[in-house]
């Protein structure tokens, strides 16, 4: 089991930039793919972000592709996500999650830890 605390939400105007962070524990975490999820209020939580173990491979949902990127330093147990060109629609709540494998997935099963999110808010 891997321990997830994000960090790095907070307010910002509309086209600014924020950078999420996601400290794990566990000895697992440099061999499964990590990801994040957001869920804006009324709304289901969705995949934004994925990242495979040997960082090569990441998939982005459609809606933030070209402004966010999803990255991770295994030394330091560690997952970001960094978010660029910021719009209101990107208010939610922001949620770390680490897989059951190695690959990344887009699928909310295919994580078996979750932290306790993030807020962000962006502001027109």
């Amino acid at each position: 089991q891997v321990q997830l605390v994000e960090s790095g939400g907070g307010l910002v105007q509309a086209g600014g930039s924020l950078r999420l962070s996601c400290a794990a524990s566990g000895r697992t975490f440099s061999s499964v793919a990590m990801g994040w999820f957001r869920q804006a209020p009324g709304a289901e939580r969705v995949f934004v972000a994925a990242i495979s173990w040997h960082e090569g491979s990441t998939r982005y949902a459609d809606s933030v592709k070209g402004r966010f990127t999803i990255s991770r330093d295994n030394a330091k147990n560690t997952v970001f996500l960094q978010m660029n060109s910021l719009k209101p629609e990107d208010t939610a709540v922001y949620y770390c999650a680490s897989a059951r494998g190695a690959y990344y997935s887009t699928s909310e099963s295919a994580f078996a830890s979750w932290g306790q999110g993030t807020q962000v808010t962006v502001s027109s």
